[in-house]
């Protein structure tokens, strides 16, 4: 079994599907935040999870900052990252003190539209199928081996709101899956290979 550290900087609704799963949220050893007042926060605590921010203002630079989130994760014992909407971008060093072991989620069918703006992107690039993508984090920004992906089609008439609704959808029902079977140990990453099993 994994213990884990999840970050978020929203409302925590991807938190919100992981907390519901009664294997992952005992596995789960502390929820940390950017911004002081994301909803995640308070998921954690309602659930009696260990919750802390860490503001990246507080830091001389993303080195810095990334350094401080990784002290946080080791000192509350967790031994893997799962990133649930957390919107800055980790460094280098951040992810060799979590080789194979960090997990996150992407309203997009990587490598397609990576970046903070997937869903708009997706819809003004006019394409039929958008998606879902589950992967492990390497040291580039919305990439690394892919774990999942899953379609959502982009429907006529879709704006960004009614397209990240139906996203949603499928990531707090595929990422509790996968975050399960990880913290379980049936999930694991050998060099770039996903194993399962």
């Amino acid at each position: 079994m994994i213990d884990i550290a999840v970050l978020a900087s929203g409302t925590g609704t991807n938190l919100a599907a992981l907390l519901a799963r009664p294997e992952v949220r005992d596995r789960i050893r502390l929820v940390l935040s950017d911004r002081p007042g994301a909803g995640a926060l308070d998921l954690a605590r309602g659930a009696g999870v260990d919750a802390k921010v860490i503001r990246f203002s507080d830091h001389p630079d993303r080195s810095s900052f990334s350094i401080a989130l990784a002290d946080a994760i080791e000192e509350a014992g967790a031994k893997g990252v799962v990133l649930a909407g957390f919107m800055r971008i980790l460094s280098p060093a951040f992810v060799a003190r979590f080789p194979g072991r960090i997990l996150n989620i992407h309203p997009s069918l990587l490598p397609a539209f990576p970046g903070a703006r997937a869903v708009e992107s997706a819809l003004e690039a006019g394409v039929a199928v958008t998606g879902v993508t589950v992967h492990f984090v390497d040291e580039e920004v919305d990439h690394g081996p892919i774990v999942v992906q899953e379609e959502v089609p982009v429907l006529s008439g879709d704006d960004p709101s009614t397209l990240h609704a139906r996203i949603k959808e499928v990531e707090h029902r595929v990422y509790p899956e996968i975050v399960s079977a990880f913290v379980s140990g049936r999930l694991r990453l050998e060099g770039e290979r996903v194993i399962w099993g």
